[in-house]
């Protein structure tokens, strides 16, 4: 039996499991399908608070890893594959292992869409990325391009030109799903050059960072190339709640809803970081929702010794 549970070891997860930790409640992490989340794809890291260098996301990862494992917590690998929510204890199945806990944290996170060309998930850190406010500084003065045609895409498009010399924004079809608004703010910005249709066929990156796109329009013509030294794909996020479908409260497009702070319409499951945020989808925001949830889970501990 587990005092608690912490689903994912991103930022959310690791910041619940240190906070967890330190209050003796012996947390088991299960480290989800992507150990360290996001920023284990990440580079460098230069908007988190206290590192005025920056730091490299791995090693943010595991400096939190190190730090929790410091007090008490344990780590164990897997996907989770089941939830039994219906009764306290409650059951968590990872791989051929099951978890009784008397409370759950579930800090899945979300996963961006990709593309899915060659070599796209290699150069992640290295051209590519998902997030312009976490990488937009690095292209200063530089070309880029946006992959997408929601409201992401424009807001990334419009706050990439602060640093790049031009965004070239590539969407597969002529329509647009962004709203008027945004769309129209897109188009006045004289930085950003719509690229439509047009379908991004190769990221050209022959010394290992990315030097170029070959598009094409799907409505027939040429390939061509753009030469750009980013590429943001802007279509999308997957939050990673398809254990919980029917069993926890979501949004139309899978988050997980928190009714106050961390908690859930299930007294003693909290949820924390991607997993439940569509907007900020930042590594400080996750971290502090993390610490919410555990501090909650404690709280509800303290209240339910019985």
């Amino acid at each position: 039996m587990h005092n608690v549970v912490i689903i994912g070891s991103g930022c959310a997860g690791l910041t619940a499991a240190i906070y967890a930790a330190r209050a003796n409640l012996k947390p088991v992490v299960i480290d989800g399908h992507e150990p360290g989340g996001q920023l284990s794809l990440t580079t460098h890291v230069e908007n988190f608070p206290g590192f005025p260098d920056g730091i490299m996301g791995p090693e943010l990862i595991e400096n939190m890893r190190k730090q929790a494992r410091k007090f008490g917590a344990e780590f164990r690998s897997g996907a989770v594959t089941d939830v039994d929510l219906t009764a306290r204890p409650f059951r968590v199945k990872a791989g051929n292992v099951d978890y009784v806990t008397r409370t759950l944290i579930v800090a899945a996170g979300a996963s961006a869409r990709m593309l899915g060309l060659p070599g796209e998930r290699e150069l992640i850190g290295h051209g590519v990325s998902t997030c312009a406010t976490c990488d937009g500084f690095f292209f200063r003065g530089k070309p880029i391009a946006v992959v997408g045609g929601g409201d992401s895409a424009m807001e990334e498009a419009n706050f990439l030109t602060r640093y790049a010399s031009k965004v070239h924004l590539i969407h597969r079809r002529n329509e647009f799903r962004a709203s008027k608004i945004m769309l129209d703010r897109a188009r006045a910005n004289e930085k950003i050059e719509f690229v439509a249709p047009a379908i991004v066929e190769e990221i050209i990156a022959p010394q290992g960072s990315v030097e170029g796109v070959k598009i094409r329009n799907p409505q027939g013509g040429d390939a061509r190339v753009i030469e750009i030294h980013g590429l943001f794909v802007a279509i999308g996020h997957i939050p990673n709640t398809a254990v919980f479908r029917g069993k926890l409260d979501m949004d139309e497009n899978g988050y997980l809803i928190a009714r106050h702070g961390s908690l859930t319409k299930i007294p003693g499951v909290f949820v924390a970081g991607d997993v439940q945020d569509h907007r900020y989808r930042q590594a400080v925001t996750a971290a502090g929702s993390g610490c919410m949830a555990a501090i909650d889970a404690e709280k509800f501990l303290e209240e339910h010794r019985d």
